[in-house]
């Protein structure tokens, strides 16, 4: 495939490092479909750098002179969106103060993007479909029909036809949004460009912090290589700074560098390999994270009364890492094992609703910060916030 001379540089532009053929693809689609006034569908696993290709196509379009709007769908609270995407009326529901342009008014003559337009509930969905098929919406509370002129580019890291087959994402709404289909190739198939990318990062954070740039070693290179990124370009950027911070040593080596990648620990925490007996799924990092907390813990609780039980009450029990509570008797030993009991019966669910207690407390009850500390989207901290009564 013969890749445009333009696309060079745009990716000095807007920062894109990589000459993968896939992301090159992606790239001239981007630049051929810029011109013409369809909609796009970007899609891609997270943390691909989805978001830069709708800036690309509205740069490289007619509407580059008028508004272009980020909406992230996925953080706006299902009650209020419709009021975001398309207005409200004055008194249309408890809050409306005054008249509110949504975001389609306000980008009239211009772009929209849609990131995580999965997210969108069902009756937002019928409302979006109507402005790409006809320019019309109402606001909210109104019952007048106004025009718009935007060009919509959506994105999403959820399988769409799967949506579609679960009757969670409309089937014409996807067809209208998918006129033009981008796909992002995931890091792992773009393995050329991992170490480009790297030393990007590393300069970038030794620039930033003025400190010397770490290096790979071949054997760290080889491994850098060889992960499979999950993460992505997010979690690549995430390691190196956390590294160029961390490690004293500039010359990073595999042994250095497997610490860092959460996959290379599987023999630290088993747990984390999943057999096939084992049906228990997780929904997050985070959350098997949690388990491998609580798993730890119930070991050492398990360990507290087994030598309790074996030196007949005379057992020095560890309350943390190199700390000792004097000897206990038998006579004491209920008070322990009770104490042993409570630890116990800690969920994963009370360390969430405590760790989204902390997050509000350290942004000042800013939800957003909160969701961002706590890497989750800010509707799944606003649903969270309600299941466990933190509001």
């Amino acid at each position: 495939m013969v890749i445009k001379a333009e696309v060079q540089p745009i990716k000095q532009r807007f920062g894109i490092i990589g000459n993968s053929p896939a992301l090159n693809r992606a790239l001239d689609v981007a630049l051929q479909v810029a011109p013409a006034d369809l909609s796009v569908l970007i899609t891609g696993e997270s943390g691909v750098g989805k978001e830069t290709f709708p800036q690309i196509i509205h740069q490289n379009s007619p509407r580059k002179h008028g508004q272009y709007i980020a909406v992230n769908c996925g953080a706006i609270p299902e009650g209020t969106i419709d009021s975001e995407l398309f207005g409200h009326e004055k008194g249309s529901f408890t809050g409306a103060l005054a008249d509110r342009k949504g975001y389609f008014e306000v980008a009239d003559g211009g772009t929209v993007f849609l990131d995580e337009v999965g997210e969108l509930p069902i009756p937002t969905q019928a409302r979006l479909l109507r402005v790409l098929e006809t320019g019309e919406f109402i606001k909210v509370g109104s019952s007048k029909v106004l025009k718009t002129n935007v060009r919509i580019v959506a994105a999403t890291n959820v399988n769409l036809v799967q949506a579609v087959r679960n009757g969670k994402f409309r089937e014409d709404l996807y067809y209208r949004l998918n006129t033009v289909p981008i796909q992002i190739p995931p890091l792992r198939e773009r393995p050329d460009d991992i170490l480009l990318l790297f030393r990007k990062f590393a300069s970038d954070c030794a620039e930033k912090y003025r400190m010397p740039s770490i290096h790979l070693e071949e054997d760290a290179r080889q491994l850098l290589m060889s992960y499979r990124w999950p993460g992505n370009v997010r979690e690549l950027k995430n390691i190196t700074e956390r590294i160029s911070i961390i490690e004293e040593n500039r010359d990073i080596t595999a042994e250095i560098l497997r610490e860092y990648l959460p996959d290379m620990n599987v023999e630290k925490y088993p747990v984390l390999v999943k057999s096939d007996t084992d049906q228990k799924t997780f929904n997050s990092e985070r959350e098997i994270l949690y388990q491998v907390l609580f798993d730890m813990k119930k070991d050492v609780n398990d360990l507290k009364k087994l030598v309790h039980d074996i030196m007949g009450g005379n057992v020095q029990v560890p309350v943390a890492e190199d700390t000792y509570l004097r000897p206990h008797t038998i006579e004491e030993a209920p008070i322990l094992e009770a104490e042993a009991v409570e630890e116990e019966t800690l969920s994963l669910e009370d360390v969430e609703r405590e760790m989204i207690r902390k997050a509000l407390e350290r942004h000042n009850g800013r939800r957003k910060n909160a969701a961002a500390d706590l890497k989750i989207s800010e509707r799944t901290l606003y649903r969270k916030i309600k299941e466990y009564n933190l509001e």
